[in-house]
């Protein structure tokens, strides 16, 4: 086997060889290894079952003492040396002044947990610590790192993969990715992931990182591509309830999603088709305006909470929504007004529309009629991106001093018309 730094290489094999010895005398001596007992599920088949040693949280709870043994300090000597490893460590472990305690948990400690992971217990083998050893060395000598997180998506179903943009997508997910990397993933997954139509698919962002960049907040980012896909689709979308985090291929960490976006809809589960698709990714790009418009970010947060609620508290949620959403300073009775202008084509449609929502205007309980009027209303002005002169083309409309603004499906249409 060629190996790129052999003194390495001859370090770290010992300590390995040396924590095998120490953890199969434990076994030996009454310590109990778990197991995880694994459905691998494929619609229409029949499903597989696998025990898996869980052998990461049996290694990772003796770290502290296997640390002390010299063939481990010998090895984090090794390392030191190496400049790569140093910084190899950092990107994984985050800055700390600690440089030994980084080595060993981004280096050392994966290293020996999938040597055992490949040998299925602690029974050596010579080959599943090569194959180890070579995927830590290019790990340590690439140029940039590569950042992965999935969350299991559920409420959607598609037929191929969808980009979102920004490195984040939609697919179907692979029998088994998250179990090859972490064993334990079957206890941290929805009901019925992998067996139902509409939850076969995960959503998952990628980045590439350059040396010593920290890995991006994919709790948050997963979860704004929840909100873009729920206005897009109409949805009872949800990711969670933990997403599973990989750096270079090697498992990073398991972190809680956000907890309105791991939180199943009241709803029907819908389909991801391209067209929607590209709806949704240009909504997840206009999120960030809601950063700098406080108005736009009550309304998204109303909108999204009245997923969750029964009535009465539901229409409550959506009167607030398309009031922070619409009103300005003139209030609920001026949004329904432009909510209606924006959204009807015609004239009768505009009628139809304004009497659904006077009717929650007034106090009623109509979140069937119109959360749906609420939604379109928060696309078509993320859409449009700029509220204020949004509400201002919208009085003009009203006064009859110019056109309404055309709507994003008619404005598609045309480009297609067009094309």
């Amino acid at each position: 086997m060629a190996v790129r730094v052999p003194h390495l290489y001859h370090s770290l094999r010992c300590f390995c060889l040396g924590a095998f010895a120490v953890l199969s005398r434990e076994l030996e001596e009454g310590a109990e290894l778990p197991f995880a007992f694994e459905e691998h599920a494929s619609r229409g088949r029949p499903a597989l079952y696998e025990y898996r040693p869980l052998v990461r949280g049996f290694v990772e709870q003796r770290a502290e003492r296997l640390a002390h043994r010299d063939d481990a300090r010998l090895a984090l000597a090794e390392l030191r040396r190496e400049p790569a490893a140093a910084i190899f460590a950092r990107a994984h472990a985050g800055a700390t002044p600690d440089a030994d305690r980084a080595l060993l948990h981004s280096v050392l400690m994966p290293l020996l947990e999938r040597t055992a992971e490949a040998c299925g217990g602690f029974d050596w083998d010579d080959s599943a610590f090569d194959r180890a050893y070579l995927e830590l060395e290019q790990a340590l000598f690439r140029d940039r790192h590569t950042f992965v997180a999935i969350a299991p998506l559920v409420g959607l179903s598609l037929g191929a993969q969808v980009e979102l943009g920004s490195g984040v997508r939609a697919r179907l997910a692979a029998t088994g990715e998250l179990a090859t990397y972490w064993p334990e993933a079957s206890g941290l997954l929805p009901p019925a992931f992998g067996r139902e139509l509409d939850r076969l698919c995960v959503l998952e962002v990628e980045r590439s990182l350059p040396p010593g960049t920290g890995p991006p907040d994919a709790p948050g980012e997963l979860a704004d591509a929840v909100t873009a896909l729920r206005l897009a689709t109409a949805g009872a979308v949800a990711a969670g309830p933990v997403l599973f985090e990989r750096l270079d291929w090697r498992p990073y960490g398991i972190r809680a999603a956000v907890p309105i976006a791991a939180t199943e809809p009241l709803g029907e589960a819908t389909r991801l088709d391209q067209f929607r698709g590209g709806l949704a990714r240009e909504l997840l790009e206009r999120l960030v305006l809601a950063d700098d418009d406080p108005e736009l970010g009550e309304a998204l947060d109303r909108w999204e909470l009245s997923l969750f609620q029964a009535e009465p508290f539901r229409s409550e949620q959506l009167r607030e929504a398309l009031a922070a959403l619409l009103g300005g300073v003139d209030g609920l009775w001026a949004a329904s007004l432009r909510a209606a202008t924006l959204l009807g084509d015609t004239a009768a449609d505009r009628a139809a529309l304004q009497e659904r929502l006077r009717a929650l205007v007034a106090g009623e309980a109509r979140a069937s009629e119109c959360a749906d009027v609420v939604r379109r209303a928060l696309v078509e002005t993320l859409v449009h991106g700029e509220r204020a002169e949004l509400i201002r083309t919208l009085d003009d409309a009203l006064l009859g001093v110019r056109p309404r603004p055309a709507g994003y499906f008619a404005r598609v249409s045309a480009a297609r018309s067009a094309a």
